[in-house]
């Protein structure tokens, strides 16, 4: 955790907001955890952070996957994921949503994305698409 912890102290947080300090610490037990707290108080840090720490960076597959309602979300989940593990070596992060190339997409996960965001239906298809080309180099 010192590479994520002294990538959010370069982005100047030193003091964990309520539902930070509420949810970090049970995440990083491997609890289940359901939070809910106003725009800007660092909900996305609240549940990255732990998830970041608790990445096996040697296993090139999605570790993590998480949904958001619409693009400009997943995007900027995405993005707060990488400003995050900035630090951590071999970190890949993969957007799948609408209004970006399919192929660039399917590309990050094919690099080995430890972490997927993206919206419900591009998720739901991609994974399909992914696992019928499974499906076919075992025939």
């Amino acid at each position: 955790m010192p590479a994520v912890l002294s990538a959010v102290e370069s982005q100047g947080y030193l003091v964990p907001s309520p539902i930070q300090a509420q949810t970090i610490p049970a995440l990083l037990e491997g609890r289940d955890m359901l939070g809910q707290a106003q725009t800007g108080t660092g909900k996305t840090a609240a549940f990255a952070l732990p998830l970041l720490s608790r990445l096996e960076l040697t296993r090139r597959e999605p570790q993590v996957l998480v949904m958001a309602p619409t693009r400009e979300l997943a995007q900027q989940v995405a993005a707060s994921f990488s400003k995050y593990g900035q630090n951590l070596k071999g970190l890949e992060v993969a957007t799948l949503c609408g209004g970006q190339e399919y192929r660039e997409q399917l590309g990050a996960l094919k690099r080995g994305a430890q972490v997927v965001v993206g919206t419900p239906v591009v998720l739901s298809t991609t994974w399909i698409a992914v696992a019928s080309s499974l499906m076919a180099s075992l025939r």
